[in-house]
């Protein structure tokens, strides 16, 4: 499958660069997956489309300030930093640049020596594993010297630390923000479940992925990075109980989805408490298990993110989708507008 086939003509304005005030002040397209039949809205709309014994699911993952500058000890070059994944002993996977310029064994200082990270292996596409040493907490240390991950095509700088963050972030972990949950609010989410609405959490730190274009000319040569998730008992509990009872399982976000699926695919249609790296790359195609309903903002032109919604609601269908939005001037990606399929 040729990935020329995702390319959508974007207008750079409609790029969002920062947040909205109000965060339920999105709006929101919303999309019949099957007949593709497109209606337009405000956020808090999605109440209408919710349905007593649904179930909507939420990625509770919390980003970390993992965007780090520091400087190389030896020669006092200029080096950035981004955490992708925690191991074991302050070593954590990191995307560096530029990457030549870090070798193993290359120390580098941040903070003027309140934080020193030295390389302990050189991995393939400017990764780097780093051994951090420090004196105190290392989390303290990140939230001061530390800046939030901001997806590249972002020029602005975030005021507001929390506003890359949902309301329900809990889990530590990630480097970049489930963008799909930061048009709720604690207000919205108690009239969710006065509707009858249950709401559940799983957990998936959004990784390298996120950051990472597709660069082949063919979907199926296209490799995902693993990133690690969690499901609890009480959530796939409430997600079995819910499809047996006939109500939908709705996901908010691409990450919520790729969980459930790669819950479900590993089980054999059903939920159960799990953990573990999830690689699955969804593209059109691919029979879901788990999910009926899918939220989600506006995605980047041929990325895999497109082509999972287009695997949920039919390539056409999105690409209509999309351009009609565009027409209608939306907001798109990360701070930008909504969507529903359901």
């Amino acid at each position: 499958m040729d990935v020329s086939q995702f390319d959508y003509d974007l207008p750079e304005e409609l790029i969002a660069q920062t947040p909205l005030k109000d965060r339920i002040g999105s709006k929101l397209l919303i999309m019949d997956k099957i007949d593709g039949n497109i209606n337009h809205g405000r956020f808090p709309d999605l109440l209408n489309y919710l349905e007593k014994g649904d179930t909507l699911v939420l990625n509770n993952t919390k980003v970390i300030p993992a965007r780090l500058f520091g400087v190389k000890k030896e020669t006092g070059a200029k080096i950035e930093l981004l955490l992708l994944k925690e191991e074991e002993n302050h070593t954590w996977e990191a995307l560096v640049k530029p990457a030549k310029r870090v070798r193993e064994g290359t120390v580098i200082d941040f903070g003027n020596g309140l934080l020193t990270g030295v390389c302990k292996e050189e991995m393939k596409e400017g990764r780097r594993k780093i051994t951090f040493h420090f004196n105190g907490i290392f989390h303290e240390i990140l939230d001061q010297l530390g800046e939030m991950p901001l997806p590249p095509y972002i020029q602005e700088q975030l005021e507001e630390k929390d506003r890359y963050q949902t309301v329900y972030a809990e889990h530590r972990g990630s480097a970049a923000a489930p963008t799909a949950g930061l048009h709720f609010t604690t207000d919205l989410l108690e009239e969710v479940q006065r509707k009858g609405v249950k709401i559940a959490y799983v957990t998936l730190h959004v990784g390298l992925g996120t950051f990472r274009p597709v660069s082949v000319d063919t979907v199926e040569d296209h490799t995902m990075h693993a990133e690690y998730y969690e499901i609890g008992d009480e959530t796939a509990e409430l997600l079995n109980k819910t499809k047996t009872n006939g109500g939908r399982i709705i996901a908010v976000g691409t990450t919520s989805a790729r969980t459930l699926e790669t819950i479900a695919r590993d089980n054999e249609g059903d939920f159960k408490r799990s953990s573990g790296w999830t690689d699955i790359f969804i593209f059109p195609g691919y029979q879901f298990k788990a999910i009926d309903g899918l939220l989600t903002n506006f995605h980047l032109p041929k990325s895999t993110l497109v082509m999972l919604v287009s695997a949920f609601a039919g390539k056409d269908n999105i690409l209509a989708a999309y351009k009609e939005a565009v027409e209608r001037r939306y907001r798109f990606f990360s701070f930008g507008d909504a969507m529903l399929l359901i």
